[in-house]
């Protein structure tokens, strides 16, 4: 599956920023549901989307990988008829600075299971550039061969619920710290799961519904790097058992062939 051409950032051309390096400083308590995480430091996850309809209403994260791409989930089911959102922190201020941008063009993994969850990655083609500021800008990518081993503390941010029997998702972006496991160590809890997913948690947080599609984020070489896509996990988003997000190292190789192809 590896390519001798990939693409080590897709990061924007000619910009003071480089790919996973926010101009704002995120704060991570603990190196800290999103059950039972914390509010984001606005702007220093400034790759994150927010996948809106038409009404303004979020359903799933994303991830800016470059001026033309985000990445989010397959199963959050997005159209052309949906926007991207980009420099958004508080979803009920209207005063912050954010770019509502069209999508062109959709490309979901064509071996994506509606049953499983395997390959549940979605890559969505802008119809205009994001344009970078200090609250948009894109992570970083992993090569093919990168290896990020269990006990790694990494980030996943979303504005999915807090608790999953709330009525409301919260306004503001929700960050929390969670320990990468190892795939044995994870099918303790799932059983099968599979070389092309990765899981986290199971450590007094987790991630919750609303943040499907988003980011799980590690630091790599001082870079935030996108090793994980919000897939699934507990019903009732239970911080005791680990949440499955998908591996973006495992599915590297489909992310270059579907833009080169574009």
């Amino acid at each position: 599956m590896a390519f001798l051409w990939l693409l080590p950032c897709l990061a924007f051309l000619g910009t003071a920023h480089g790919c996973g390096l926010p101009a704002i400083q995120p704060a991570i308590s603990g190196y800290a549901r999103i059950v039972n995480g914390e509010t984001a430091v606005p702007g220093s996850w400034p790759w994150q989307v927010s996948l809106q309809d038409n009404t303004g209403f979020h359903f799933c994260g994303g991830s800016l990988i470059s001026e033309n791409w985000v990445v989010t989930a397959a199963h959050c089911g997005v159209s052309t008829s949906h926007r991207v959102v980009l420099g958004e922190f508080n979803q009920r201020s209207p005063a912050e600075d954010v770019q509502v941008l069209q999508i062109a063009k959709v490309f979901k993994n064509r071996k994506f299971s509606g049953v499983s969850l395997k390959n549940d990655i979605t890559l969505l083609k802008l119809a205009t550039p994001a344009n970078t500021t200090d609250r948009v800008s894109p992570v970083c990518l992993p090569t093919a061969t990168d290896d990020f081993p269990g006990g790694l503390t990494c980030v996943t941010t979303g504005w999915g619920l807090t608790n999953p029997s709330a009525q409301n998702t919260p306004d503001q972006l929700q960050q929390v710290a969670l320990p990468l496991l190892t795939n044995r160590q994870c099918r303790r809890y799932w059983g099968n799961i599979p070389d092309v997913m990765i899981c986290a948690g199971a450590a007094g947080a987790s991630s919750c519904m609303g943040d499907s599609g988003g980011p799980l984020v590690c630091q790599k070489d001082g870079a935030w790097t996108l090793v994980g896509i919000v897939s699934w996990g507990s019903s009732t988003c239970s911080p005791s058992t680990p949440g499955v997000y998908t591996r973006v190292t495992k599915l590297r190789a489909w992310i270059d062939q579907t833009i080169v192809a574009d």
